[in-house]
């Protein structure tokens, strides 16, 4: 993963940051006793800045009662696409590990996990599903066109696409076989 994926993360985390700690009404001084992380680290991140650590930001959302993905987890708009690689990433301090996060469970949810496969020139179109549910993809090989048929996107290995399933959709392989993991999450 590229340092794109990086500076995306800090651009997520300075505002996630500093309104977590405002809906937990506590101060950066108390914030950092807390996590035991430095002030001037904490103050860092919630401008924008530094080099967060995975450990970092876990002690972080710890002391702040929170998942760690409300901090690293964009804002969702009604249809997101995460191109390969290009996920918010943060890096480990021991090792060769890196997390970039495409999306999490809200509170509530509950999520089914399938595995999809279409052939070379076929479609699948679906009609709205029950109310709150949520559709996730990820494409594993070939390309195709996915999500609302008011505005499928187009994918290829690695993306990442989520819409609302509470719209007539399509699943389709223009060129290929595709295979891919669909997450129904249901609210």
């Amino acid at each position: 993963m590229d340092g794109s994926g990086e500076s995306a993360a800090l651009e997520i985390i300075a505002p996630a940051l500093r309104r977590a700690r405002n809906d937990a009404g506590i101060s950066l001084n108390e914030l950092a006793r807390r996590a035991g992380v430095a002030k001037s680290t904490l103050s860092q991140l919630e401008a924008g800045a530094g080099n967060p650590s995975v450990e970092t930001l876990w002690a972080v959302a710890v002391a702040l009662d929170v998942p760690f993905s409300r901090l690293v987890e964009p804002p969702a708009p009604h249809v997101k696409v995460v191109r390969a690689g290009t996920a918010p990433t943060l890096r480990s301090e021991h090792g060769a590990f890196a997390a970039g996060l495409l999306s999490a469970c809200p509170a509530g949810a509950s999520r089914d996990l399938y595995e999809i496969a279409l052939e070379a020139g076929q479609e699948r179109r679906a009609d709205p599903h029950q109310r709150g549910t949520v559709e996730h993809l990820v494409v594993l090989s070939g390309t195709m066109s996915a999500g609302p048929l008011t505005e499928p996107a187009e994918l290829s290995p690695g993306d990442y696409l989520t819409f609302s399933g509470e719209v007539a959709h399509l699943y389709r392989a223009p060129e290929g076989a595709v295979r891919a993991l669909l997450v129904m999450e249901h609210r």
